[in-house]
């Protein structure tokens, strides 16, 4: 299904990613690379992977090597992107499609849709960070530096990052963070029921606990809760990805111990190791990451901006990816 864009337009060329596997903390790691072209010079639709989505078919496969993006320019950054709890690359697409100008790399993180599960670190908090640090370093980050943006959950990865190590990351983005503690926000009863989902569907045999934790209507009421926009194009492809994508999790086992990591930690736990300048882009009515809590963790900043989205949820990098970019653009043009 296409993509809704800014002012209507639907992923293009320009959103052609190569797409790269590494052994990274014993993952098999996807990530896909884009601003990119293959090594070969060749097309980036050469060698596309079947069963991709329409922004993803594109991707040419190959083994992680010597043909890494290099940063080029001493004001080109590399952008390097972490999806939130059961998300995948797809999701991040539509920010990237609109920095057209810049060079990103999006991971689907371990245990998440074509990447392998961890054999060395937990499904956690710092086990992601450990993985996304080795990634960047991969990616030449001991020498340049790069932008790390995290969504949601992945808020939570990327500040973890930056605390531990700093040299690694210029600028950090968090997109819709994870700033109020989830068994204490306002929804809290939704919250405690969540967690119960979760933990029944570790419990029961992993067929059935897949079954449960995959449900079609299921997954569709949790798309209808985090909606914010009455454009039907938009709310179709929203429900058509998190169909496609949600329910893209190695076991029952692995997607409950993440989801305890991510309730069980904000990014404001880290705010002290937070010093690189940081974004915090906000949905104005998003119930999962509340606009206080927003407020509040700038505050304990101490080079920290806010952009607040009106008329939209936790699903900023979806529902409003072109006003997202526009800040990030913003932001890193900064002196």
């Amino acid at each position: 299904m296409d993509r809704p864009g800014a002012g209507g337009r639907t992923a293009g060329p320009a959103l052609q990613p190569v797409r790269r596997v590494a052994q990274v903390q014993g993952s098999d790691l996807h990530f896909w690379i884009y601003g990119e072209r293959p090594a070969d010079g060749s097309a980036a639709d050469a060698g596309a992977v079947a069963g991709e989505s329409a922004a993803g078919a594109g991707a040419a496969e190959s083994t992680a090597g010597g043909d890494l993006p290099e940063q080029r320019g001493p004001e080109a950054p590399l952008l390097v992107m972490v999806h939130g709890l059961r998300g995948t690359h797809h999701g991040l697409e539509p920010i990237v499609e609109n920095l057209p100008g810049h060079r990103a790399v999006v991971p689907d993180l371990p245990g998440f849709g074509d990447s392998g599960p961890m054999t060395e670190r937990a499904h956690d908090v710092p086990g992601y960070a450990a993985l996304i640090v080795e990634l960047i370093e991969l990616l030449g980050g001991r020498e340049r530096p790069v932008v790390l943006l995290g969504h949601s959950f992945g808020s939570i990865v990327a500040a973890h990052v930056v605390s531990s190590r700093p040299d690694l990351v210029r600028r950090l983005v968090l997109v819709n963070p994870i700033s109020t503690p989830a068994l204490r926000g306002p929804r809290v009863l939704l919250s405690r029921l969540t967690s119960l989902y979760y933990t029944v569907g570790t419990a029961l045999p992993p067929k059935l606990g897949r079954s449960l934790l995959a449900n079609k209507w299921v997954v569709l009421g949790a798309s209808r809760a985090m909606l914010r926009t009455s454009d039907p194009q938009l709310r179709r492809f929203v429900h058509d990805s998190h169909l496609r994508h949600f329910s893209r999790f190695h076991s029952p086992q692995l997607l409950s111990e993440t989801y305890a990591a991510s309730v069980g930690g904000t990014v404001a736990d880290y705010a002290a190791e937070l010093r690189v300048p940081t974004l915090v882009v906000a949905g104005a009515s998003d119930e999962i990451a509340p606009l206080e809590g927003q407020r509040a963790l700038v505050e304990q900043l101490p080079d920290a901006e806010l952009v607040v989205i009106p008329e939209v949820g936790h699903l900023v990098h979806y529902e409003t990816p072109a006003a997202a970019a526009e800040a990030i653009e913003r932001f890193l043009e900064r002196p």
